[in-house]
């Protein structure tokens, strides 16, 4: 998979690059700042995108607004973004424009290998990966939403859809089995006012069910 990396912190960046191609993966680029992340991936067009959410010069959301100008001007490019802190309204705007192919991870996240490749493969794939401390966040948060109809156990499901989790990985987190799952996933795509018709997107609209009010 060819892999183009946004990090301006040098340290954690060669850690990155010696991580993924350990993995097996291609860095095709490593930049260091906001302004140039869009034109190396336009000249790239890497598999995904793995960047930081705050970069120089100004160290805000520089990151964040090349991967969204990116997949304007990339459609379908999958974007893995990084974060040193929980930060709801960029998950909901990255989440917002397309849920198709995108990822929002804490740093600390990296630190579980085998959890942050899998993340990389799901965004790579077309998926979704929401870190699960901001999934707990945004979850806690909400109020006077359809969401307050959910039980508990549809809330958990609903949470691992968040993060990415297919049927049967749900099903064993949960030690439960996957039709069991799939009644669960029916009743919150039920009460989220999902219509049938939307079959093939209802997971994504429901993850981006709670991200709309953040």
């Amino acid at each position: 998979m060819r892999v183009l990396l946004a990090e301006d912190n040098a340290l954690l960046r060669e850690g990155l690059v010696l991580l993924l191609t350990s993995a097996g993966h291609e860095v095709v680029a490593v930049v260091g700042s906001g302004p140039e992340v869009l034109p190396a991936l336009l000249e790239h067009r890497p598999d995904v995108a793995v960047l930081d959410v705050r970069m120089p010069p100004g160290f805000r959301d520089e990151g964040l607004r090349a991967a969204l100008e990116a997949r304007e001007r990339i459609p379908g490019l999958p974007v893995l973004v990084l974060s040193q802190y929980v930060e709801e309204s960029y998950a909901a705007e990255l989440l917002g424009v397309g849920a198709s192919g995108v990822g929002y991870l804490l740093k600390d996240r990296i630190g579980r290998v085998d959890e942050f490749l899998d993340a990389l493969d799901r965004v790579a794939a077309g998926g979704t990966a929401l870190d699960p401390e901001v999934v707990t966040e945004l979850l806690t948060r909400r109020r006077d939403s359809p969401l307050d109809s959910l039980t508990p156990r549809e809330r958990e499901v609903l949470k691992l859809m968040a993060e990415g989790h297919d049927n049967t990985m749900i099903a064993k987190t949960l030690v439960v089995t996957e039709r069991a799952v799939s009644k669960h996933i029916g009743n919150v795509f039920l009460k989220l006012g999902l219509p049938p018709s939307d079959s093939g997107h209802r997971r994504v609209l429901a993850v981006l069910a709670y991200l709309r009010n953040v």
